[in-house]
């Protein structure tokens, strides 16, 4: 027993004399290596979430990175190790750099390590602080803030003006929006073949197969009653940054709600699935869609995607006599406008059924949305080939597409 007393009085000695022993002290002058971190001034202080997950798969090499950190080496060959803390939208992110020389200032843009998963989700603003520490040679050295707003992923970043005036453009991103990928699209293309639009779906074999395709996928958008509502409107206050909301694929298949950038996503999304080959003709305040008829891509086809709201098909069912196959007078008064003569004449008959109604005033806004923006886009045509100028932009999904990946559907949404 005394023994052990010994041991334990000597093992207290041995934890008291090590907490009065002086710490080592900073070796390395925090103003000397004068760490700084910083997220693009241009941005106003703002983490468009959308953008981060753009760029997570964006291959342009370009493209300037939002944070940076600077330090200047306070001896050759120092080991610079930056830690990023964890927050909501963020892991620990770790940078590990060698600086070869003396008093030269390094700059590196650190990786951060996102919770891509949360992003997804993420249909809120909010605020993150990030807390940015440097060590140099395992030594910490200091600790620097950062705090920005983020914003939902539906709002999508259009264009931003910077230093100097400089116009930074960002409508790529509208291709993120584009999600040929999304589990939803398999059911609905059995749905489409089951109309008896269409028997089947080839891609781009010929302008023909192509038409009946997209009749096809217009009917379906139709007959979903999926209309207009020109919601676009962020509460951002950014006065640098130009943005808008953007409804993803399933929440304009749910909602059956749709402006004119969503209902190009929504379409360009089917269309890529199928193999056709959309195009987003944006011009200032509108953006309507297009495709090429050919393999080779000359032949441009347009469409009006917002006529989708000249008529709610969907109502139609409830007002509708098996029997006599008619409809409502009032009713009928509204997709009459918009019937071809051969129709008119079934219907007068009581020989027309509502299928064959609706197929029959589906074809004609299709052909009145492939020539509506026609005269415009003649108009404007040297426009879009024009890279001087940002007000008109021709975005090809196909091409963006080896640049920026779609943005991944939340499972959550996939039901009705």
């Amino acid at each position: 027993m005394r023994r052990i007393a010994q041991l334990l009085l000597c093992t207290a000695g041995l934890f008291f004399a090590a907490c009065l022993t002086p710490q080592s002290k900073h070796t390395i002058d925090p103003a000397t290596v004068a760490f700084n971190a910083s997220y693009d001034a241009d941005f106003d202080n703002v983490l468009y979430t959308s953008l981060v997950l753009a760029m997570a798969n964006y291959q342009n090499s370009d493209i300037p990175q939002l944070f940076s950190v600077s330090v200047t080496a306070p001896s050759n060959n120092a080991v610079l190790r930056v830690v990023i803390d964890s927050t909501a939208l963020n892991y620990v992110s770790i940078t590990q750099e060698t600086l070869p020389k003396k008093g030269v200032t390094y700059t590196f843009n650190p990786v951060i390590k996102w919770k891509y998963e949360t992003l997804y989700k993420l249909r809120r603003q909010g605020t993150i602080d990030m807390t940015f520490t440097c060590f140099i040679n395992d030594e910490e050295v200091d600790v620097k803030n950062i705090r920005l707003n983020y914003r939902s992923v539906n709002e999508c970043l259009l264009s931003i003006i910077g230093a100097g005036n400089h116009y930074r453009d960002y409508r790529w991103l509208f291709a993120a929006y584009v999600n040929e990928d999304h589990p939803m699209i398999d059911n609905m293309l059995g749905e489409m073949l089951d109309q008896g639009v269409v028997n089947t779906f080839n891609g781009t074999k010929n302008a023909t197969t192509v038409e009946h395709q997209m009749r096809a996928i217009w009917f379906y958008a139709l007959n979903r009653g999926i209309t207009y509502s020109s919601i676009s409107c962020t509460s951002n206050s950014s006065r640098k940054a130009n943005s808008q909301y953007i409804r993803f694929f399933d929440e304009v298949y749910r909602n059956r709600q749709a402006n004119c950038i969503d209902a190009c996503v929504f379409f360009s999304s089917i269309m890529r699935k199928v193999g056709l080959s959309p195009i987003i003709f944006v011009e200032p305040c509108h953006a309507y869609l297009g495709y090429y008829t050919d393999k080779k891509h000359t032949q441009v086809k347009l469409m009006e995607t917002t006529i989708t709201n000249w008529v709610n098909l969907p109502e139609l069912d409830k007002h509708y006599d098996t029997v006599s196959h008619q409809l409502e007078p009032q009713y009928f008064n509204k997709v009459s406008p918009y019937l071809s003569d051969k129709a008119r004449a079934r219907y007068e008959e009581g020989k027309l059924t509502l299928h064959d109604l609706k197929v029959d005033v589906s074809n004609t806004l299709f052909d009145r949305a492939t020539t509506y923006q026609q005269e415009n886009y003649n108009t404007n045509k040297e426009l879009f080939s024009d890279t001087s100028q940002n007000a008109y932009q021709m975005l090809v999904v196909e091409e963006l597409r080896k640049l920026v990946l779609p943005i991944p559907a939340v499972e959550d949404n996939y039901s009705e």
